[in-house]
């Protein structure tokens, strides 16, 4: 199957109005979290993306009923006919372990094999297990499968090791239904762990704490089917502030949260951006050169791994020397090779790279090899003298939705082959 590729046409000035889709990385948990409730759910502003075109598959074929309405996406969780999901479902994406938790307190099994996703470093789900064992899941790995399943779910004290968002939010969801009251310790922190305290308490649950350490739930009985709207999507709307830094553009970005942005706000300030904050938009100006800035990605409320790629393509074209630590994937650095192609000159040292700004980037051809990856070279090829065609754009749709459309609407030149 040919991937499409990005024909894409530098040096446009961007300016207007883009507006941000919903979160894939709360979209994903949500559409899980259905499950715990028997009955249709509504979950407004899901985007239409392949990871979340996947999720949708795997729980129609554990039994569920979806339907896209007009803005919402109906879930009915009636009567599952399955708690086993087939290898192929899983190899494509990682998010679809996160239907353990909801199965366990359910049904009380599941059986899946190990997921796959993107390649961006190790995604163990050794957190994940731990967690589900210590309230009272048995679980069997071998040839590849997971297969866990329980009498009763029981409350306990669990301590993560790595706050993760996605074992933080498969034992929140196992935990809402468990008898007694169970504690997160070392809790991911993200919005969207936030949001999903939102849609499992809507649901009837008892969860305090998203967005601290620690999170407690209070066990019920049973929760009921709700409607809610998903977060808008941090990452992408952090993707468009750079386009707009990048193209020395005036952009107001609409549906936003500027609370989950503040790490990449404070970054692009110090970088010499005009950054004006409203209540669900965020204005974004840059006049001349951008100044080189120093980062280090750390689990929210750091700066976000998710961002890196797209700062160290800005970063390229920056004034002076900017140095980039990255702490939380080993592999995050797949882009590189590609920036220095278009002129980029980046050095990597372990999980450090030490960016020298050029004057201007040039383009080129080049490929995505993961999301963001993608996105830092979509940005790139914005910002660089002539026209780059970028590669394997499939990688990009995982995570942005209708790309060319948004940015035709203000002033790029981007055409999708």
């Amino acid at each position: 199957m040919a991937m499409d590729r990005y024909v894409i046409t530098g040096k446009q000035r961007l300016e207007g109005t883009i507006r941000v889709s919903g979160a894939k990385n709360s979209s994903l948990p949500l559409l899980a979290a259905t499950l715990l409730a028997e009955g249709s759910s509504a979950l407004l502003e899901i985007p239409q993306l392949a990871d979340i075109t996947h999720m949708i598959e795997v729980l129609e074929h554990l039994g569920c009923k979806v339907v896209r309405q007009n803005e919402a996406l109906l879930i009915n969780a009636g009567a599952l006919g399955s708690c086993d999901v087939d290898e192929g479902l899983m190899r494509r994406m990682r998010a679809s372990n996160l239907i353990l938790g909801p199965l366990l307190a359910r049904y009380g099994r599941v059986k899946i094999s190990r997921p796959g996703g993107c390649a961006i470093g190790s995604r163990p789900m050794d957190q994940h297990i731990k967690g589900l064992q210590q309230l009272g899941v048995k679980v069997k790995e071998k040839h590849g499968y997971i297969e866990a399943w329980t009498d009763k779910l029981l409350g306990a004290d669990v301590y993560l090791d790595v706050p993760s968002v996605g074992a933080t939010e498969n034992i929140m969801m196992a935990a809402v239904l468990a008898k007694g009251i169970t504690l997160i310790r070392n809790a991911a922190r993200e919005p969207e762990i936030v949001d999903l305290q939102l849609f499992l308490n809507k649901m009837g649950a008892k969860v305090r704490g998203a967005g601290m350490d620690v999170l407690k739930i209070d066990g019920v009985e049973s929760l009921h089917p709700t409607e809610h709207t998903v977060i808008p999507d941090r990452i992408e709307a952090g993707t468009h502030m750079i386009a707009a830094v990048m193209t020395e553009g005036d952009v107001l970005i609409k549906n936003v949260v500027p609370e989950h942005l503040e790490p990449v706000i404070a970054k692009l300030r110090q970088s010499g951006a005009i950054i004006t904050l409203m209540d669900e938009a965020i204005r974004v100006q840059q006049r001349g050169r951008i100044s080189g800035v120093d980062l280090k990605t750390m689990p929210y409320p750091g700066f976000p791994t998710d961002m890196h790629p797209q700062f160290m393509a800005m970063l390229s074209c920056a004034e002076g020397t900017s140095i980039i630590t990255e702490t939380i994937f080993e592999n995050r650095f797949q882009h590189v090779d590609e920036l220095r192609r278009m002129g980029a000159q980046i050095t990597v040292e372990g999980r450090t790279a030490v960016i020298r700004g050029v004057e201007t980037l040039e383009g080129a051809f080049v490929e995505a090899t993961d999301l963001r990856a993608g996105a830092a070279l979509f940005l790139a090829a914005l910002a660089a003298e002539e026209a780059t065609v970028l590669e394997k754009v499939d990688y990009i749709d995982r995570g942005y939705e209708n790309l060319e459309e948004k940015y035709s609407h203000i002033g790029a030149k981007v055409v999708r082959v």
